[in-house]
């Protein structure tokens, strides 16, 4: 069974927690997209299970109930957070996947956690905005584009934004997710939008607009901004997954972090896209642990 607690975080803002998974396993950090706080998700908690992993995920800061930071940070002030929950339930070592803007997070944690780290995977997760040799918004839907380019205007601009357009896709149910994303989901991802995973998607966006766009404004604040580390120093083994077919974060994000992370592990795929690699979890995961020396064939 899952269960929610609250963590103490640093200067005494409060972090939402969610674990479930085998209670006894190795831990297992899981960073959501952006947006997303906390959110049961039957299908993960049993492949964690499964798999001997305790499953661990926050809600970053003004996501869900967890506190706001005084100001935005980078993707590795994160690693702040991710270090707060882990001490507090007792783990040391421990593997992480990232989904979409949860990659770098991931990654921040493989460069800047590499004693505690064991391996990490990045699920369709962004490359740095200021990448060389990467057109970040080659093959990316004109909704992203925006929502991007207002983020560049700076803090207050992009707030403005988000309050005028972002808002249906925090509030949309189960059955308007897909008109609610529009051009940012294919017919690849238009038919993951159906049963529990609709449920769980829609329920995480909730959870995440529960104190407004705070959450989802800094989370596009730090994805156009230098991430606090190098791709290029991590040392942990990673693996990347990556989409032809998706319109939210492109193919050739995915190929770049695979080409510029030391022995990167890649698994690029013709048919799949943003939402859809969510269904392949189980073999993320079974990836991770053999990527971590845990698995059969390490």
């Amino acid at each position: 069974m899952s269960e929610v607690v609250e963590v103490g975080g640093p200067d005494g803002r409060a972090i939402e927690v969610l674990t479930g998974g085998d209670p006894g396993g190795v831990g297992l950090l899981y960073h959501g997209g952006s947006p997303s706080a906390v959110a049961d998700h039957p299908p993960m908690e049993e492949a964690a299970r499964s798999l001997g992993l305790r499953l661990v995920t926050y809600s970053r800061p003004g996501y869900g109930a967890s506190t706001p930071r005084p100001a935005p940070g980078r993707y590795a002030d994160d690693v702040t957070e991710s270090v707060a929950v882990l001490d507090a339930l007792g783990i040391d070592e421990f593997v992480t996947v990232g989904w979409s803007g949860g990659g770098p997070r991931a990654l921040a944690c493989a460069a800047l956690l590499p004693d505690r780290c064991r391996a990490a995977a990045s699920l369709a997760g962004v490359a740095p905005y200021d990448a060389p040799d990467l057109d970040w918004f080659a093959g990316m839907a004109e909704e992203n584009h925006a929502e991007y380019h207002a983020a560049e205007a700076g803090r207050e601009t992009y707030e403005a934004f988000l309050v005028g357009e972002f808002l249906p896709i925090l509030e949309a149910s189960p059955a308007q997710l897909a008109e609610a994303l529009g051009g940012l989901a294919p017919p690849v991802d238009r038919a993951m939008l159906q049963g529990d995973f609709a449920d769980w998607l829609s329920r995480t966006f909730q959870r995440a607009g529960a104190q407004g766009v705070v959450g989802v404004r800094d989370d596009g604040l730090a994805a156009t901004s230098p991430w606090g580390f190098d791709v290029a120093d991590i040392r942990v083994p990673v693996a990347i997954w990556q989409g032809r077919q998706d319109a939210m974060v492109p193919y050739a994000h995915g190929t770049w972090l695979a080409t510029h992370i030391p022995h990167a592990r890649a698994h690029l795929f013709e048919d799949e896209g943003h939402l859809s690699l969510v269904g392949r979890l189980e073999e993320v995961l079974l990836d991770l642990k053999q990527l971590a020396g845990l698995g059969p064939g390490a």
